[in-house]
């Protein structure tokens, strides 16, 4: 018994996406973005296309790197955002990007992930991710204009109360 679909379900409301596209001879058609891609797009989008190839690479790199050292690198990605949300970013318009809602937000994931990950990657690595998270913990109790409580400060909950 031969499990084949009755028929094929027809949409006919919907576009056909592929229509007036024209691939290589082996149906192949490249690095060709879509109508239903470009309409969500701005006129003005800079797009790197990425051929299927590259993305694999880049997969078979990730694979390779351990565990401790993509936790470093996101936690100093999270420390980098937090410092430019509590106003501490280079550059003459650092204050106005200033925003601690959302540094609040950052240095809360920051305290969680290197929390949870301590005793996966290591003292060594565990004290320099503390150090800094304590570092960006007192640049918002320093930057806010009504401190929070001993204990409430932003990944305090994770990391108890910072002084």
């Amino acid at each position: 018994m031969s499990h084949q679909p009755a028929h094929e379900p027809e949409f006919p409301n919907l576009p056909d996406l592929a229509e007036g596209l024209s691939g290589d001879a082996d149906g192949d058609f490249g690095d060709v973005i879509l109508d239903a891609e470009a309409s969500v797009l701005p006129d003005d989008a800079d797009i790197e296309v990425i051929d299927a190839e590259t993305v694999a690479e880049e997969i078979r790199d990730i694979a390779e790197v351990p565990a401790a050292e993509l936790v470093m690198t996101v936690s100093v990605h999270l420390m980098s955002a937090a410092a430019v949300k509590l106003g501490l970013g280079d550059g003459p318009d650092a204050e106005s990007e200033k925003d601690l809602d959302e540094a609040r937000k950052v240095i809360t994931a920051l305290a969680g992930l290197v929390t949870a990950a301590a005793p996966e990657i290591g003292d060594v690595h565990a004290r320099a991710l503390r150090d800094g998270l304590r570092t960006l913990q007192l640049a918002f109790r320093e930057a806010s204009p009504y401190p929070d409580e001993p204990g409430k400060g932003p990944g305090e909950k994770w990391t108890g109360p910072v002084s």
